[in-house]
């Protein structure tokens, strides 16, 4: 008998976001991360936080529902980095933020200044993250991200993975008291490049955790196309497949239509878009865009 299906509540100060089976895929953007972004590191060093508006806005119209932020900047006080950019983000939008750091007093820090119920990115099965991490969520009523993975391993099989995943929910509900629905699972979603089983084996995790705990899970989407070619299309179809498995939720870049469409597609075709309100509203939405974009052009050309 599978486990009753879970409810994860993200809020900002005034909108609430639920990552559930029978809720829309919950998109988290993941642009606002200085990773392999050289110009924006530089900014951040200088102190200049104002890119952040800019990936904010991208995102929101991309169709994010959730804001990931990553402060992890080389040669910075990542704790003071943290807490400007969250208070920076909530006064441009409203969507619910997910912290992300690896740094305990960054991550404390950033708990204190946001204004709502946030999702925390990550802990993993280690035994001192858990230790050091999952007081925090209880105490700033988070929920959390999970890796599957400990201090010996990143494990391959999916069967390890699901045995991580149960040690990491045993720890976060009966020691620190954490509500089983705030625990959100990511599979370990990991290059399809390095490994040809990879894929199987992550949607194989997904459901196994769907079945045994019927948590919600999320993943860094872009992981599974690192270092091949034609990276949309694989992120696209790993997405609809995923989501086929039972996966509520991705760390993603929500500004490629591409990708973006392929799981607003999947809403649809599983069944979490109502007589297809959202893709019409979305596509009509995009057709007006190009009217207006054309007949500027237009105008344009004929005043030259």
């Amino acid at each position: 008998m599978s486990a009753p299906l879970r409810r994860t509540v993200l809020r900002s100060a005034s909108k609430e976001v639920v990552i559930a089976a029978d809720q829309p895929f919950c998109v988290i953007g993941e642009r606002i991360n200085p990773t392999g972004r050289p110009v924006f590191q530089e900014a951040l060093r200088e102190g200049d936080l104002s890119i952040i508006e800019k990936d904010v806005a991208a995102q929101v119209a991309g169709g994010a529902n959730v804001l990931d932020i990553n402060m992890g900047v080389p040669l910075t006080d990542e704790a003071d980095l943290l807490v400007r950019a969250i208070q920076l983000v909530q006064q441009v939008t409203d969507l619910p933020i997910c912290i992300d750091s690896s740094v305990v007093e960054a991550l404390e820090a950033g708990l204190v200044a946001y204004q709502g119920r946030a999702l925390v990115n990550s802990v993993t099965a280690e035994d001192e993250r858990l230790e050091a991490i999952l007081p925090l969520v209880k105490k700033y009523d988070a929920a959390i991200v999970a890796l599957p993975n400990d201090e010996h391993e990143i494990p391959m099989e999916h069967q390890r993975r699901l045995e991580l995943t149960e040690k990491i929910v045993r720890v976060a509900t009966q020691e620190y008291g954490i509500a089983i629905d705030d625990i959100v699972i990511d599979p370990l979603a990991m290059p399809i490049g390095a490994d040809p089983t990879v894929g199987r084996e992550t949607l194989l995790t997904i459901r196994g955790i769907v079945e045994q705990w019927g948590l919600n899970t999320t993943c860094g989407a872009s992981n599974v196309s690192f270092g091949m070619p034609g990276r949309h299309a694989i992120n696209g179809a790993w997405l609809s497949l995923a989501m086929s498995a039972g996966m509520t939720s991705a760390i993603m870049d929500a500004r490629t239509p591409h990708v973006v469409d392929a799981v607003r597609a999947s809403d649809l075709l599983l069944g979490n878009d109502e007589w297809g309100s959202a893709w019409i509203t979305t596509h009509r939405a995009r057709q007006a865009a190009e009217a207006a974009a054309a007949e500027a052009a237009a105008a344009a050309t004929a005043s030259a």
